[in-house]
């Protein structure tokens, strides 16, 4: 069993935040958030661990503004 990556991880993340962003541009709301739980599901595929995959979200939960 893999645990979740929590420390910075990722190649270039500032090229990957302008590639999401430029993937988002000139949709609409809906489209967006259909293209975002698209993409979650492609990664959670491929990350393929259910433990990994509830670690991150209660990580992301717990981040949530209140």
């Amino acid at each position: 069993m893999a645990d979740l990556i929590l420390k910075p991880n990722l190649d270039r993340a500032d090229d990957v935040y302008a590639d999401l962003l430029a993937a988002h541009e000139g949709l609409s709301k809906a489209e967006s958030d259909a293209l975002n739980a698209r993409l979650i599901l492609i990664l959670a595929n491929h990350i393929g661990e259910r433990t990994v995959l509830q670690q991150a979200l209660d990580a992301a939960r717990a981040a949530a503004p209140e």
